[in-house]
């Protein structure tokens, strides 16, 4: 156990994403629980780094705006079929989400086939670089993260009607898929929802933010001080705190 590695300077960008991460991802999380379409992040994130991955074999310079770009496109098309699909095809819907997952991770793989750093980046695209943050990514996070939840509080992602919610989305993973892995934007938005499907309203909300921030506290100090992945760690940590809240936080039990 290594006391040192405790490092603000470090941990504090980090620990500053994943709460930007769970700003959007939290209210997008209980609606995508209550929906019923649970797997729309993995796809929708293996989308957006599909774009990634792209843009990186026609050789655009790695983190610059093209790279964003693509991968911003790349989701947004995935929302715009999925938007087709929940029209024409609602029942098959789940279904669906999960083939476009498998055909862009397999994209994903084909293109890296010829790549001899292919399995680092395939690596970085699922677990993330969250230790490496850099101002320029808090900044460009933070950003997008404001003005979504401005779409979100003003309703403008209401009156866009099936398009709003999957084209927001896109770009909420799209912002964070690159910072924290397509594992951690999994996790961010379903297990806090997952933990408090017995709350509503405000309530929930809160419960789910606080299950968030805890974990990714928890699972960036962990990591640290037995030097483990700490993407692989905050899902952990995630987990185990919405477990818990669960089972302290529930109605029934707050009435005894």
């Amino acid at each position: 156990m290594n006391w040192s590695a405790l490092d603000w300077g470090i941990l504090g960008p980090a620990l500053i994403a994943g709460l930007l991460v769970l700003a959007t991802h939290v209210p997008l999380g209980t609606q995508v629980l209550d929906r019923g379409i649970v797997f729309i992040d993995l796809a929708i994130a293996q989308i957006a780094g599909l774009g990634v991955i792209a843009a990186d074999a026609l050789g655009l310079p790695e983190g610059g705006i093209a790279v964003q770009v693509a991968a911003v496109c790349a989701a947004l098309l995935g929302a715009l079929l999925l938007t087709w699909t929940e029209k024409r095809a609602p029942q098959q819907q789940e279904a669906l989400i999960g083939v476009m997952f498998i055909l862009a991770a397999c994209a994903s793989i084909l293109l890296l086939a010829g790549n001899p750093h292919g399995g680092e980046h395939l690596k970085d695209l699922l677990v993330g670089q969250i230790l490496w943050v850099n101002t320029t990514q808090l900044l460009w996070l933070a950003g997008v993260t404001v003005l979504l939840l401005a779409a979100l509080a003003l309703g403008w992602v209401q009156r866009l009607g099936r398009f709003g919610f999957y084209g927001v989305f896109a770009l909420a993973v799209t912002a964070s898929v690159q910072l924290v892995g397509v594992y951690l934007v999994f996790a961010s938005l379903i297990i806090p929802a997952l933990g408090t499907r017995a709350h509503r309203g405000a309530l929930r909300y809160g419960i789910a933010y606080g299950i968030g921030a805890l974990g990714y506290a928890l699972g960036l100090a962990l990591s640290a001080l037995f030097d483990l992945p700490s993407g692989a760690v905050i899902v952990w940590t995630l987990a185990a705190c919405a477990l818990l809240a669960a089972c302290a936080l529930r109605p029934d039990a707050a009435r005894t």
